[in-house]
């Protein structure tokens, strides 16, 4: 541990913190990601503390910035005043640049949304929530393969964080969804994102506890449940929300209103959308009483409307998405189990890299295949349960 002083006034309250922040002694005081929002709250850490510091070993890449841009300002003669206000900047983006290629800290993306939305305010729901939001449209519009397979594989095994990951889910799938297969204009794709993103924002801290437990739902919380789709529209309202459009699609997305997307509004087109993608998201998600369904099952439970018809909005997911999409597991024809990666010619031909050998057993290194020939032809998924290999999802984005 290689702790390093800071001065409280680099601190920029209200953003995102870019390192973990220890006390003197290497005692942590808040995780990479927290927000402090009040000059109160950062006198209570250094109270807890003594003396705020950042440990450069774990957090290297942002006090080289802070050095770099400090040296910076001292060799262009800037003034004393303008030094010392210099702040440590934690940035709108969560990532960092590799090989050219930005890469999202998705880690760092989870934090921020669950902090959002768990404890959303008034005086500055608008800029954080901006602020994840252009970052997850960026990455959907950009690398939108990178973005499902993160999302995808993180949903399957995340209980902790479950209500801010799902609501990143949904709101990707919903915008890739919405811009490569419905063709609808950027503004009603980031619309609703905002929608997916927000639609359970009433019981955000509800769902993360659901994700936990283990005995049947309380009355009160059915009803909590029930609800909190008004309870959203309403909780977005006093933050500050006017858009009518976004304010609709939250309140409608738990309609069940099955037929022709032509035939609604465009806000019921969006939670039309919102509801088939949340119907995905959920099933495809652990709870401590159950593993995550088969990706097929959470495909097919989205595909089908509650006639048990084909749903338009749901069809054009599994289109844009695959029978396989990035992030599920599948087995091949040589009864290897391969992840995939990226989407391919065809709903059903992903580009796949193999995890573990005809005998169940890690290969080490991830060998791609073409699933487009008959040799490595897909022939059925894996459930996330019976992969008996830890992959670091660096290691997987970076195969995209």
């Amino acid at each position: 541990m290689n702790l390093v002083a800071l001065n409280i006034d680099s601190i920029q309250l209200g953003h995102p913190l870019p390192f973990v922040l220890r006390g003197a002694d290497g005692t942590l005081l808040a995780q990479k990601g927290y927000v402090i929002r009040t000059r109160a709250e950062l006198d209570s850490l250094v109270s807890r503390g003594l003396k705020l510091c950042v440990d450069t070993d774990e957090s290297g890449e942002s006090h080289r910035a802070y050095l770099a841009q400090l040296q910076k300002m001292l060799l262009s003669d800037t003034s004393l005043g303008q030094i010392a206000a210099m702040t440590m900047q934690a940035g709108a983006q969560a990532g960092r640049e590799r090989g050219g290629k930005y890469v999202p800290d998705w880690s760092e993306l989870q934090l921020r949304a669950t902090q959002l939305l768990r404890s959303p305010l008034a005086v500055d729901f608008e800029g954080r929530f901006q602020s994840l939001h252009s970052e997850l449209a960026r990455n959907c519009e950009q690398t939108p393969d990178a973005t499902l397979l993160a999302l995808i594989y993180l949903s399957a095994q995340e209980t902790r964080m479950y209500s801010a990951t799902h609501a990143m889910l949904v709101g990707c799938v919903c915008m890739v969804v919405a811009r490569e297969m419905l063709r609808w204009p950027d503004a009603r794709v980031l619309q609703v994102g905002s929608a997916a993103l927000t639609m359970n924002i009433a019981m955000t801290e509800l769902q993360d506890q659901l994700a936990q437990q283990s005995q049947p739902l309380t009355s009160q919380q059915i009803v909590a449940v029930e609800d909190h789709a008004s309870r959203s529209e309403q909780l977005l309202r006093r933050l500050g929300v006017a858009d009518p459009v976004w304010l609709e699609a939250v309140l409608c997305h738990h309609h069940r209103s099955p037929g022709p997307l032509a035939k609604k509004s465009e806000a019921q087109q969006m939670a039309r959308l919102v509801q088939r993608a949340d119907i995905f998201g959920a099933r495809l998600a652990p709870r401590v009483a159950r593993s995550p369904m088969p990706v097929t099952a959470a495909m097919q439970a989205s595909y089908y409307d509650e006639e048990h018809r084909v749903d338009e909005a749901g069809a054009a997911l599994v289109k844009t998405l695959g029978v396989y999409p990035p992030g599920a597991f599948v087995r091949l024809a040589t009864q290897e189990v391969a992840v995939v990666l990226r989407r391919g010619a065809t709903a059903t031909t992903p580009r796949v890299a193999v995890v573990m050998n005809r005998d169940g057993m890690p290969t080490g290194e991830m060998i791609p295949r073409d699933t487009s020939q008959a040799a490595w032809k897909i022939t059925g998924v894996v459930a996330y349960r019976d992969i008996r290999v830890q992959l670091p999802l660096d290691r997987l984005l970076a195969l995209v």
